[in-house]
């Protein structure tokens, strides 16, 4: 452990920029995702240095990327501002998830590793609880995130990762937005159950089998809802 400790204390000036910009994509990105940075609202990069406590250089390296996912906009002589969230994009991202989100879901079942398994028996577990049902919509969201994020981890096929990721992100944000309009929002979170079990089991078939049934019901419930 000392070691680790002390080797990542010799990183270079680069490798520790690179990681901040990592550290400052999340941050804002998940709050692109969840809607606090609204819709069409100016992202202003000296504000938001501020404001996730990194300097401008690894937020303005995660405005790149940020931008390159189509999580904001940027126009010339008008600023950067966060995308809209457009309904018609609904059906270009689910016709993309129906056949990524299969496809991921028997990949890990027939890749996780032990320590994948056991995060992912750990998330199955706090979906089994009772306390689950009563969470507020945000943390629903918040743990359906980790849920799929787990899921794509244990592809272990980092570029298959990274656009699932991606996908999975605008579909969020248009489930956030109409939040307020789907009914049992619980429910939908806590259908990960069986998947999870699938995976952990070892079960591709039935893992692809459910998770393209849940990208399904998803596109459903949202249009129903508008």
């Amino acid at each position: 452990m000392k070691q680790v400790e002390a080797s990542a204390s010799r990183r270079t000036g680069e490798e520790e920029t690179l990681t901040l910009a990592e550290r400052a994509y999340r941050d804002i990105r998940d709050r692109l995702i969840m809607l606090e940075i609204p819709p069409g609202a100016p992202v202003n990069e000296d504000l938001l240095a501020q404001s996730v406590g990194f300097g401008r250089t690894p937020v303005r390296e995660a405005l790149k990327r940020l931008q390159h996912e189509r999580l904001i906009m940027a126009y010339p002589r008008r600023g950067t501002f966060a995308t809209e969230v457009n309904i018609t994009d609904l059906a270009h991202i689910s016709e993309v998830r129906r056949q990524l989100e299969p496809m991921a879901a028997g990949r890990a079942a027939d890749r996780a590793t032990a320590a994948d398994r056991q995060a992912l028996g750990a998330l199955l577990r706090g979906l089994e609880g009772e306390g689950t049902s009563a969470q507020g919509a945000d943390a629903l969201m918040r743990l359906d995130l980790r849920v799929h994020r787990a899921i794509y981890a244990a592809t272990h096929n980092p570029y298959f990762e990274d656009t699932l990721i991606r996908y999975d992100n605008l579909a969020t944000r248009i489930w956030c937005l109409f939040v307020d309009r789907v009914p049992g929002m619980a429910g939908h979170v806590v259908e990960h159950g069986p998947l999870l079990r699938a995976i952990v089991d070892g079960d591709p078939e039935k893992a692809s089998e459910l998770a393209l049934s849940h990208v399904v019901g998803f596109e459903r419930a949202i249009r129903e809802a508008i």
